[in-house]
C-alpha cells in the first residue's frame, strides 16, 4: 500500500457516474431507505452541477486516480444563511477506516467556515452509528426535529454544531 496515492480534492463533472455508483452501493450495502434520502435525490447524478455554486462544495477521494467516496457542502435549504449542511458523505467499504472520512469532514467544516457560515448542519440514518459517532466526536449535538428543507424525510438523525 505504500505505493498507493490517495487524494481528496474538488469534483469534476467527470467524477458524476463514480460518485453517484458509490452513493448507492452504500445504500444496498447497508439496507438504507431508498425514498426520502440521498438515493433518490435529484442532485444524485449530477454532483458537480449541484455543488457549483460560489459558497457550495464538493470534496471527492481517489485511490490511485478511482474516485472511493466523497461529501460536500451548502447553505441549508430554508434556514438561516449563518448554516450550512454537510451532505452527501458516502465512502466504499475499500476506503472506509483509513481516516479519510475525518480529513474531508474536517476539509467539509474548514470551507464552511471559511465561507463565513457560522453553524454546521446535518442529517443521517440511525443505522449509521459508526458516522453518527464521528459527528459527536466532533461536537455536533442533537436535534429533535430537522432544520431546513431538505426533503430527506427518512433520515431520522438530525445534528448541528456551532463553529
Amino acid at each position: 500500500m505504500s505505493n498507493t496515492t490517495i487524494e481528496i480534492r474538488e469534483i469534476q463533472p467527470q467524477d458524476n457516474p463514480q460518485m453517484e455508483a458509490i452513493i448507492r452501493e452504500v445504500f444496498i450495502e447497508y439496507d438504507l431507505p431508498l425514498i426520502g434520502t440521498a438515493y433518490t435525490d435529484p442532485e444524485t447524478p449530477k454532483m458537480y452541477e449541484s455543488y457549483a455554486k460560489h459558497n457550495e462544495a464538493y470534496y471527492v477521494v481517489t485511490i490511485d486516480g478511482v474516485i472511493e467516496g466523497g461529501g460536500g457542502l451548502k447553505p441549508l435549504n430554508g434556514e438561516k444563511e449563518d448554516v450550512f449542511e454537510i451532505q452527501k458523505m458516502y465512502f466504499s467499504n475499500r476506503l472506509r477506516g483509513k481516516g479519510y472520512g475525518k480529513k474531508l469532514f474536517e476539509k467539509c467544516l474548514e470551507k464552511g467556515k471559511s465561507l463565513g457560515f457560522k453553524r454546521a448542519y446535518l442529517e443521517t440514518i440511525p443505522k449509521l452509528k459508526e458516522a453518527i459517532h464521528i459527528y459527536e466526536s466532533y461536537g455536533f449535538k442533537h436535534l429533535n426535529a430537522p432544520l431546513g428543507q431538505t426533503g430527506h424525510f427518512n433520515c431520522g438523525v438530525w445534528m448541528i454544531k456551532t463553529l
